[in-house]
């Protein structure tokens, strides 16, 4: 292979702040789009197995089942000494929980599932919040705000915009609610590519109008994580589980992004985003 051809597959690198941020090509992200289905596949087979009895080792196994059927390796297992394909955060944890054979799932309780995905050496990262059974109205409403805000945010990834315009579309949709919800500080989306985590960091709040530029090949895992009681955090001995320090619920939900010339392209979406975004009167790419 040619010097140019060996440069063509290299990713581009888009210089910000002294901060490197990668630039996908066309081709790059339809990769990415393969991977990001993989996810959804697996958070779907998990969410379809949460019941009350079930042990968060087994949704684990299934994840990481759904994944390697896929020709597909798990981004979460091995990453820094992770022990699971899932993070299974419960009720009071926020990100980051264990997966373990011997927790089970009670009815009542609410499991932040977080996956990853490798295929063809591209990342693809989501995330939900379930409640097992019916949940209460308070873990509803908490629940129901966390998705809308994620897709407010993933709404305002458009082409020419600015990165706090996604942070403060979060923000803008959490505080419009009656209830005073907390807003997780540090933790928050990323840049996401040939790793899984990268420039730039997405915090879910801030002023709109600042950080780099969107611009078509800009990936991005959008996350907000929100409290139903005060936002400060704990982690655990585990070096891992990070936990509300006033013992009050969290949810957690994440899409990747692309930035495209059409309108947002959310990878781990099956449907790629339509739903989510309709009621922003964004029609993404599918």
């Amino acid at each position: 292979m040619t010097a140019a051809g060996i440069l063509d597959r290299i990713p581009l690198l888009a210089k910000w702040s002294g901060r490197m941020i990668q630039i996908k090509t066309p081709h790059e992200i339809e990769l990415m789009r393969g991977a990001g289905l993989v996810v959804a596949g697996a958070i779907a087979a998990v969410r379809a197995a949460v019941r009350p009895g079930v042990t968060t080792g087994e949704l684990d196994a299934i994840a990481e089942d759904h994944i390697r059927s896929a020709g597909a390796v798990p981004s979460f297992l091995g990453y820094h000494g992770f022990t699971g394909s899932i993070c299974a955060s419960i009720n009071d944890e926020i990100v980051h929980g264990i997966p373990d054979p011997g927790r089970t799932l009670a009815e009542g309780d609410n499991i932040s599932i977080d996956c990853g995905a490798i295929l063809k050496g591209w990342h693809g990262d989501s995330a939900v919040t379930v409640t097992v059974g019916p949940p209460s109205a308070e873990d509803a409403a908490l629940i129901a705000v966390t998705e809308r805000s994620m897709w407010a945010g993933l709404a305002r990834a458009l082409a020419g915009g600015r990165l706090t315009d996604i942070s403060h579309a979060v923000e803008q949709t959490i505080t419009a609610e009656s209830h005073p919800y907390g807003i997780v500080d540090h933790y928050g989306g990323h840049g996401i590519g040939t790793e899984m985590h990268q420039d730039p960091h997405v915090l879910n709040y801030g002023r709109a109008g600042r950080g780099p530029r969107l611009v078509p090949g800009l990936a991005l895992a959008i996350e907000p994580m929100v409290t139903v009681g005060d936002p400060a955090t704990v982690e655990l001995e585990d070096g891992w589980t990070v936990v509300t320090k006033d013992g009050s619920r969290a949810a957690h939900f994440e899409h990747t992004v692309a930035i495209t010339p059409e309108g947002p392209w959310v990878l781990t979406a099956e449907d790629g985003g339509v739903a989510g975004l309709a009621p922003f009167g964004i029609t993404p790419r599918t």
